[in-house]
């Protein structure tokens, strides 16, 4: 008896192919070719560029005799942890994320919180809190710049109404650093703010009327209510904050030119003045390593917040009231 359905070799069933799926196929890899092109032309050929350039000793010399280059293996990279300059922008980049991170954090978690409480005003705050975000990073830091000078600056006039003498903020070598802190916390903590006010949303009202019935205060819900529930928007804002941080330029670079001494160059600015300097190998050997530090950061980060359980943990009644 003859049969309607193609048997294949080995005696399984063929389906035939559906006309209609196989244009779909087609046209959504049409569609996905532009970028898959660009992604490839200006996002994936450059990295893996760069990663290459990184273990050779390219300089600007030898863009006319691309030959000349040689490999050079991880010689770049021992150089660079042997460089005190590198070393030197090095700390002064964890120092900027060290100091960075939680007040960003702490800054936007506080708006945050007493935002979602408001009954009015709500929008107001929000807007006027994400404004810096939006602004230009150059316009800030050149207003900022400005609020920084020694003679008429704001800070050292209003300090001149009480009595004490200002200091020179951007130009002293312990205070241009958390200066600069100061300022990108200030434009930043606006976008965390606008996340954290997003995972509070998150969180039922019923639980935190349930605490409150049962004798916890203010301080006592915060700690056991909302901190733990809100754990995975925290380790998120602190994971994007820090990758920020890390890559710290545009204030620097606006501001105080790394200086005074180096104190506020960032491994960003180091990387940007290799290249501008020639030694193209040595720079994309300094890049790969901030972007080492980016994953590193992020996996500690993970490892910290990430496996806690998410769920508060329970607690007796004594403990919450306490």
């Amino acid at each position: 008896m003859a049969t309607a359905t193609a048997v294949a070799k080995g005696g399984t069933p063929s389906r035939p192919v559906d006309p209609t799926r196989r244009a779909q196929a087609v046209a959504g890899w049409v569609l996905a070719l532009p970028f898959v092109v660009l992604f490839l032309a200006f996002t994936a050929g450059p990295v893996l560029a760069s990663l290459g350039m990184s273990f050779t000793d390219f300089r600007r010399a030898d863009i006319r005799s691309p030959l000349a280059v040689q490999f050079v293996g991880l010689s770049n990279y021992a150089d660079l942890i042997q460089d005190p300059l590198f070393r030197k922008v090095t700390l002064n980049t964890l120092l900027y994320l060290l100091l960075g991170v939680p007040l960003t954090m702490a800054a936007a978690l506080a708006a945050a919180v007493g935002i979602n409480r408001l009954n009015r005003f709500k929008g107001l705050f929000r807007v006027a809190f994400y404004l810096p975000v939006v602004t230009s990073i150059v316009a800030v830091s050149v207003v900022w710049k400005f609020l920084y000078r020694h003679h008429g600056g704001l800070f050292n006039t209003a300090l001149g109404w009480v009595g004490i003498d200002g200091p020179n903020w951007l130009d002293n070598t312990h205070l241009a650093l958390p200066s600069l802190v100061l300022m990108a916390v200030w434009r930043n903590f606006g976008a965390l703010m606008v996340i954290f006010l997003a995972g509070l949303a998150t969180i039922p009202r019923e639980i935190s009327e349930a605490a409150e019935v049962d004798g916890a205060g203010g301080w006592s819900r915060f700690r056991y209510v909302t901190l733990p529930m809100l754990r995975p928007t925290l380790l998120f804002g602190a994971v994007i904050t820090g990758i920020g941080y890390l890559q710290f330029f545009e204030e620097a670079f606006v501001m105080t030119q790394g200086g005074p001494l180096d104190a506020t160059r960032s491994v960003t600015y180091f990387t940007y003045d290799q290249f501008g300097f020639g030694n193209f190998g040595y720079a994309a050997a300094a890049s790969y390593l901030l972007f080492l530090a980016v994953v590193l950061l992020t996996y500690v980060q993970f490892r910290w917040l990430g496996e806690r359980d998410d769920r508060p943990r329970r607690r007796t009644r004594q403990e919450v009231t306490s």
